[in-house]
């Protein structure tokens, strides 16, 4: 599709939660290779992700046990002089883009919350839609998060505010440079669902006892 090109900043280089919604993707094995690896204590590599229309978070970590890595972390971006339907086609693409590009076993998305605008609402609402569709479309399980939940996760707090979220993740993952608070986000979305991987592996080495 000529002129739909996502544009691309990379800024560097199972136990559920009563909040969290988890979707199955199109590949049956993806569950089973995921549980295997964190039985093994292999590296788990996480995609989060910040969904907005305009700006699309990404950030990559690596999760071992209770030790994380900074990978990359970045945004999508969509050309707000195209149509809403070719907005999508370019987070949609861009989203995948950087999974072919780093390879992530699990994702995990921010809830959306309600704005008083109800034609922004639902505009974030449909762009989101697009975020969850393209992981699980490619076989990666995807995890649901609400903005509370990922801020008591990072900060302590489900009250935090957002330059408290980007100083903690910054502290969290060593090294990180982050200059996006939109890649921030995303990456403490990651954080979040590393916590639940951190306890679903707890869980899986009590059953193997």
């Amino acid at each position: 599709m000529a002129g739909l090109d996502p544009t691309i900043h990379a800024l560097g280089a199972k136990t559920v939660p009563d909040d969290a919604t988890w979707i199955r993707g199109s590949s049956p094995r993806m569950t089973v290779a995921v549980v295997a690896q964190q039985q093994g204590g292999e590296d788990v590599r996480v995609l989060g992700l910040d969904p907005g229309l305009r700006i699309t978070g990404w950030g990559i970590i690596d999760v071992d046990g209770s030790h994380l890595r900074h990978v990359a972390d970045g945004v999508v971006t969509s050309d707000a002089k195209l149509s809403l339907a070719e907005r999508l086609v370019q987070l949609h693409e861009g989203v995948r883009a950087v999974i072919t590009q780093w390879s992530p076993e699990e994702a995990a998305v921010e809830e959306t919350f309600v704005n008083k605008n109800p034609e922004s609402t639902l505009k974030l609402g449909q762009a989101r839609g697009v975020v969850l569709l393209a992981p699980a479309l490619m076989g990666i399980t995807v995890g649901e998060y609400s903005p509370a939940s990922v801020k008591q996760a990072v900060v302590g707090t489900g009250r935090a505010q957002k330059d408290q979220v980007g100083m903690m993740v910054r502290t969290l993952l060593p090294g990180c440079l982050v200059k996006s608070p939109d890649s921030a986000d995303a990456l403490a979305v990651a954080i979040c669902h590393s916590h639940h991987l951190a306890t679903a592996r707890r869980l899986a080495r009590a059953v193997a006892k």
